[in-house]
């Protein structure tokens, strides 16, 4: 294992994001260009990848930069990556199931407890949908409280709504045709 990792940027409706992998997959994406994210990064790879370098390193990222592409332009509704996520089995688990919520539709924290086989836990749910390194690819941006209400977002819930309505407008798309 090297102490790399390796990052790009690229530019989205929402803003720059920075896209970070290990040579394992990809194991971040922040809501911000790299030079904003710095130190956010620092601090975050070394606690949970256990490295502290960042190369930038473009055609290490160019899959996913080219599959984020086609999401935004809405010709892609699920992501094929690789990825490198560090965390306890509980939030993988929940990380798996934020997986299965299928593009244009949204679950609640409740809804994943119970396809992890932990209906009660609602709060530990929404605290690993929390810390999701990977969000968009891994779609926490669909989980909304049981009531419907919009809950909070890393990426802040203007962005949550704009992926949200982009998803409904693109599945509105392929059903009339």
């Amino acid at each position: 294992m090297n102490n790399i990792i390796y990052y790009d940027e690229i530019a989205t409706p929402i803003g720059p994001l920075t896209l970070c992998a290990t040579e394992n997959g990809l194991c971040h994406l922040e809501f911000s260009g790299f030079a904003d994210a710095a130190d956010t990064l620092r601090v975050w790879s070394i606690k949970h990848m256990k490295r502290d370098q960042f190369v930038r390193d473009a055609a290490a990222l160019s899959e996913v930069v080219n599959q984020l592409k086609q999401y935004f332009s809405g010709s892609r509704h699920s992501f094929d990556l690789t990825l490198d996520m560090q965390g306890t089995p509980f939030q993988r688990a929940v990380w798996q199931a934020l997986q299965t919520i299928p593009y244009g539709e949204t679950n609640s924290y409740k809804s994943i407890g119970e396809k992890i086989g932990q209906p009660k836990a609602v709060r530990a749910v929404g605290g690993a949908n929390n810390r999701n390194p990977i969000p968009i690819i891994v779609p926490c941006h669909r989980v909304i409280g049981a009531n419907g209400a919009m809950v909070g977002f890393g990426g802040g819930l203007p962005v949550k709504h704009f992926l949200l309505d982009h998803e409904t407008q693109h599945t509105k798309e392929l059903q009339s045709q």
